[in-house]
């Protein structure tokens, strides 16, 4: 009979999951340029940024969950929390590389906007992958027999009787 376990898929090596993650977290990503781009000639750019941060990290981790790492099947709350955590990072990055760029150019245009914003997402990005793999979407391995081999084994004495033995009874055992 197969198991939850065995019908797990394998965990994907870490090339394959950055490749995925690009696909799923790219794609995610342009689309979210997109999205703020067209939100921000309505919104404050950092409050347009905010909404589109927030529904593309659900998202997001809907398709790690499912595609990117392995994991087999929909994103639970923890993992949800986590990787708002991390998008939450990702937001920091690319709110201060816009306000680094408003900064510094009197009127940026949508290109400009664009690269500043695409390329602040990719650095956060290329940190999230890292934090998804080794943590959110990490899985939990069983010991290896070579873990057990290193650890000392624990011995286990048995009490027989309490009562002192007598000099014959020592004799004999020795």
């Amino acid at each position: 009979m197969e198991t939850a376990q065995s019908r797990r898929p394998a965990e994907p090596t870490a090339v394959g999951a950055f490749a995925r993650f690009v696909l799923c977290g790219g794609g995610v990503g342009l689309a979210s340029s997109l999205a703020v781009a067209a939100l921000a000639t309505r919104l404050p750019w950092a409050l347009a940024n905010a909404l589109v941060t927030v529904a593309s990290t659900l998202l997001a981790t809907e398709l790690h969950a499912r595609f990117t790492f392995g994991a087999g099947g929909h994103a639970t709350w923890r993992q949800h929390v986590q990787s708002a955590g991390s998008a939450a990072a990702a937001y920091v990055v690319t709110c201060s590389a816009m306000l680094v760029l408003r900064q510094s150019v009197e009127t940026p245009g949508a290109t400009l906007d664009q690269v500043v914003y695409l390329s602040a997402s990719a650095l956060a990005g290329g940190a999230r992958f890292v934090v998804l793999r080794l943590v959110v979407f990490a899985r939990r391995r069983p010991r290896s027999a070579a873990a057990d081999r290193v650890r000392p084994a624990v011995r286990t004495v048995a009490v027989r009787d309490a009562t002192p033995a007598g000099p014959a009874a020592l004799c004999r055992t020795a």
